[in-house]
Formats: C-alpha cells, sequence, structure tokens
C-alpha cells in the first residue's frame, strides 16, 4: 500500500520551519494515527506524507512525513526527546531532519569529469540543495574546474602500498561534518573501515553491465557482444563491490550501429542523470535502507 497526501518540493530556504520525519518500524495498526497525532499535538501541520507496507512479505512499515512547524529551530529537540516514546511503542527506527539545515556534500573524482561536472551544474543552479564542501581526487586533472567553483580540492594520491595512509588522510579532510560521499566515478575500492564510518552515506555510480562485463573496458565487451540495452546504477556502497542497496538505475536502447565511443557517450549520459538523481533523493531525505534493498518515496 502506498498513500500520497500533499506534495510540496520546495526548499528549507522558503520554509525555514519545515522538518522531515523517516520511520521504518514493523507494520501493525494505528502507525500513522500516533504519528499523526502526535504532530498534530506539537502543533505540526503535515505537508506531505507517504507510506508504504512490506506486509506480508517481511512485514515492515516505512513512512516519510514533512510538517511545518512554528520556531522549530527552537523546538526541535524537544520534539524528538518527546516523540521517542512513540518510537519506542512501536520499535521504530527514526530521523527527523531539519530542512533548512542543509546536508554537506564530499565528492570523490579521479579523471572522468561528467559526473562531477553534473552535480556541480545542478548545485550551481541550486537543483542539489546541499552544501558541496570539497572535492577529493587521486589525481589533479579536474582541481582547476572545482576550484573554480569556490570549492577546496584535496589532491590526494594513492597507490596500492599508500592506500591506507590515503584514506586515513581523507577522513582527515573531511572533518566529522560530511553527511554524504558522492563517488563521482572515484575508481578506487573503498576499504571496509572506511565504509563503517559511512555506513549508507557513500554513494557510487556504475554502469549495468554488471556482472556481466566485469574488469576493464566494459564497453568494448559490450560492443563485442551485440548488447542492445546499456545503462547506470547508483547505489550505496557496502563491503560486496558494487553489491549495495541499489537507489536509482536507468537504461537507453542502442543498437548494432552504434560504435564502441557511441556506447561509451550514451552511458556517460545516463551515469550522470542517475547519479544525480540518487544525489537529490538522498539529501531530500527520500531514501529508507532495509537490509539490501530501498524504500525511495520519490
Amino acid at each position: 500500500m502506498e498513500l500520497h497526501v500533499k506534495r510540496d518540493h520546495s526548499t528549507g530556504g522558503q520554509y525555514p520551519n519545515r522538518a522531515r520525519m523517516l520511520i521504518s518500524c514493523p507494520d501493525g495498526p494505528g502507525i500513522v494515527a500516533a504519528v499523526s497525532h502526535f504532530l498534530y499535538q506539537q502543533g505540526a501541520n503535515i505537508v506531505q506524507s507517504d507510506q508504504y507496507t512490506m506486509d506480508p512479505d517481511g512485514g515492515m512499515f516505512f513512512m516519510r512525513v514533512e510538517f511545518d512547524l512554528p520556531k522549530l529551530d527552537e523546538r526541535l529537540d524537544e520534539v524528538r526527546s518527546i516523540f521517542g516514546g512513540v518510537a519506542e511503542r512501536f520499535q521504530m527506527d527514526w530521523q527527523i531532519f531539519n530542512v533548512s539545515h542543509k546536508k554537506k556534500l564530499a565528492i570523490f573524482v579521479s579523471k572522468e569529469d561528467h559526473c562531477l561536472v553534473e552535480l556541480l551544474w545542478q548545485w550551481q543552479a541550486g537543483d542539489l540543495d546541499a552544501d558541496i564542501a570539497l572535492v577529493v581526487s587521486n589525481h589533479t586533472d579536474m582541481q582547476a574546474y572545482v576550484e573554480s567553483f569556490g570549492i577546496p580540492f584535496h589532491h590526494i594520491p594513492v597507490t596500492a602500498d599508500t592506500k591506507a595512509e590515503a584514506e586515513q588522510r581523507q577522513l582527515e579532510v573531511i572533518g566529522d561534518d560530511i553527511d554524504v560521499i558522492i563517488l563521482a566515478r572515484y575508481m578506487q575500492i573503498i576499504s571496509p573501515s572506511f565504509i563503517e564510518h559511512y555506513r549508507h552515506r557513500i554513494i557510487n555510480i556504475h554502469h549495468s553491465f554488471l556482472p556481466a562485463f566485469v574488469g576493464g573496458k566494459p564497453y568494448a565487451q559490450a560492443y563485442q557482444r551485440g548488447v542492445k540495452i546499456i545503462g547506470a546504477t547508483a547505489h550505496y556502497v557496502t563491503e560486496e563491490l558494487d553489491g549495495g542497496p541499489i537507489i536509482e538505475q536507468d537504461v537507453q536502447r542502442v543498437s548494432h550501429s552504434d560504435d564502441v565511443s557511441e556506447l561509451k557517450r550514451i552511458g556517460r549520459t545516463i551515469e550522470r542523470v542517475v547519479l544525480a538523481r540518487a544525489v537529490k533523493w538522498h539529501i531530500e531525505d527520500r531514501i529508507l535502507v532495509h537490509h539490501n534493498k530501498t524504500v525511495v518515496f520519490n
């Protein structure tokens, strides 16, 4: 079951008293009523509400609520504290976000620039309602371009012998206040210890040939096989390489007349769009993770 109530895609700057609540819990009667009644008691006005239940397959319930609450900044800690009683009653995992507090992004990139350029363009246009705090790269190719946006660029080389030291340096420059890391065609494997620092907060993009064409030159392999569909997958990073919870995917049909360079061009276009879409949904608190799947209220 999915329920869609009034939609409003406005940003936090326009609505400084707006908050978002994300909930996952075992399904059962009274959840929506309890949440709605609690917000009513606090004087909040619900402007959007989405729900989804996996029942009978697993019996989990997921909910995303946007609401306006007068003097939100002053009252948010109190609201969180009081809601703890409701959450305990329904065994909820939950979070409440102040929409006006923009999420801080760190982008990791290697040499390919298409995904990074798309994110910077959407950020500059105001389509990504977040702060890009810094860009980290194991190459210097994109330094001048990134710095032209006024964004700090950190060059941290990575080799097989220096990987641990490089990751420690990355954690140092990121600091403690980054909300999400975006691997915008960052061609390095992230270690389990690094992933643990940012569980379900690292987003990666890759072509959707996997697992058929692993290794180097996937588009050349696809051309040799005469594929008819290519695409891209954005997902959260886990210890399983390219196997984390999928956020978004897209595909495009191709034909025998498309050579390897054309397949790459089409693939790059899909990758940048899919990654930007996944990042947007994450910063708008539209994603709930359950095991190795996601519920995306988009």
